[in-house]
């Protein structure tokens, strides 16, 4: 796995924070975020269902910049 390290959170400690990668050999955008709690699981369910191995997660809207980031580092590497 070749991770591409992008950006944590800015606003947090720097240890356990929400964090952005880019994976060039599975060619997926890897986040680490907060877990989302019941209320905005159930609210994401309304728009089909979650498998067991996937997960709603919450990155705040100031990592919008390193979120683009990503995609940008991703294209570059020929992710589609």
């Amino acid at each position: 796995m070749a991770l591409t390290f992008i950006a944590k959170d800015p606003n947090t400690n720097g240890t356990q924070c929400p964090t952005v990668w880019v994976d060039h050999d599975r060619q997926e955008l890897v986040f680490q975020g907060w877990r989302a709690d019941a209320k905005m699981i159930a609210e994401a369910l309304r728009t089909g269902s979650i498998p067991d191995d996937e997960a709603v997660v919450r990155l705040p809207l100031r990592m919008a910049a390193a979120i683009r980031e990503a995609c940008d580092v991703a294209e570059r590497h020929g992710v589609r």
